[in-house]
């Protein structure tokens, strides 16, 4: 686990949300949760707000030559790969060749139906696995349209690989094809177009 204390701080709450999903708690516990979540959530709301330079944050996730096997940068604040957002996924995506790929667990809260993950879970991971190839190619983009096919339920708390590659390039569109698999079976399949933009946007 990261050492930084946000991260940990967000960790800790994410592992508060998996658990009372999880978990039959009774009242007089349940209670003291939501009394102490309200006493830490005052302190942080007295607290000066954050700011973040999103220009340079872009800019030096797409100037990082990222080596094979190596983690692929991204946002500390993405909802989907962020350490640092306690509402989210937290995953990591490294590179294989020319692919990325995600090994993910996801926990009870995000459930769809019981013991299955929400297919927007789902589609929000697909998008992050996907958008990191513009990293690994060094172009920033942005999503211009994913689809997503589910073959079969993905289940909770079972390791998944999330895996994509770029399959063509036609001016400035970037198509993109992945599949997530759980035990060997392949439970889902995205493809995404990306649309690359002038570096030069993000120097200004």
């Amino acid at each position: 686990m990261s050492e930084d204390p946000r991260a940990r701080a967000a960790a800790s709450l994410r592992r508060l949300g998996h658990a009372m999903m999880a978990h039959d708690a009774g009242d007089e516990l349940l209670e003291r949760v939501a009394e102490a979540a309200d006493r830490v959530s005052a302190e942080l709301e007295a607290a000066p707000p954050r700011t973040r330079d999103l220009l340079d944050l872009k800019r030096r996730m797409f100037e990082i030559n990222v080596p094979d096997g190596a983690r692929v940068v991204h946002f500390d604040e993405c909802f989907v790969s962020g350490p640092f957002n306690p509402l989210g996924i937290a995953i990591e995506v490294r590179r294989e060749g020319d692919e990325a790929v995600a090994h993910v667990e996801l926990g009870p809260a995000f459930e769809g139906a019981p013991g299955r993950s929400h297919g927007g879970i789902v589609a929000a991971v697909f998008d992050d696995v996907l958008g990191y190839l513009l990293t690994l190619q060094q172009e920033p983009g942005f999503t211009g349209e994913l689809s997503i096919r589910y073959l079969a339920a993905t289940p909770i708390r079972e390791a998944l690989e999330f895996r994509g590659r770029i399959v063509e390039r036609e001016g400035r569109k970037l198509r993109t094809e992945g599949e997530a698999t759980a035990a060997g079976e392949v439970v889902a399949r995205a493809t995404a177009t990306f649309v690359i933009i002038d570096p030069s946007r993000l120097r200004s």
